[in-house]
């Protein structure tokens, strides 16, 4: 489970690096991603399933960056989920978990990972077929 996880983060990166925008953080900057459902195996989703739109909060809290909806009151991303994240400067790495919404409170995790160029994968934890969300960005 551990290599597929490992995985996953190397081919989000690569992936990452090469399709998502970068963001130079200024004061509090948003990058947009999403993770796009592909039901019955349909990457292209369908009418019922939209793609899931997240956020990624840069400049906040020096060397923190703040993964969350991308919707009005930073609702919008899929509660539970799971956040792998790898420093592309300083190659530190971690993962952390979407916060659940309850509460009336969006999901939510901020994860700590210094100052650097940094790639994010959010990975789903309901079941079915999704495509995970990947963004690059700099954190301050």
């Amino acid at each position: 489970m551990k290599l597929v996880r490992r995985l996953t983060i190397c081919t989000s990166v690569a992936i990452g690096s090469a399709l998502a925008p970068v963001s130079a953080a200024s004061a509090a900057d948003t990058v947009p991603f999403q993770i796009n459902p592909a039901p019955f195996g349909n990457p292209n989703g369908s009418f019922d399933v939209p793609p899931i739109r997240c956020t990624a909060v840069v400049g906040e809290q020096p060397g923190a960056v703040t993964i969350t909806g991308g919707k009005e009151d930073r609702w919008g991303c899929l509660l539970s989920s799971e956040v792998l994240w790898l420093n592309l400067s300083t190659g530190a790495s971690g993962s952390a978990r979407l916060s659940d919404g309850l509460n009336g409170i969006p999901a939510a995790a901020i994860l700590p990972t210094g100052a650097g160029q940094v790639a994010v994968t959010v990975i789903p934890a309901v079941g079915g077929t999704t495509i995970p969300g990947v963004a690059t960005f700099y954190v301050p």
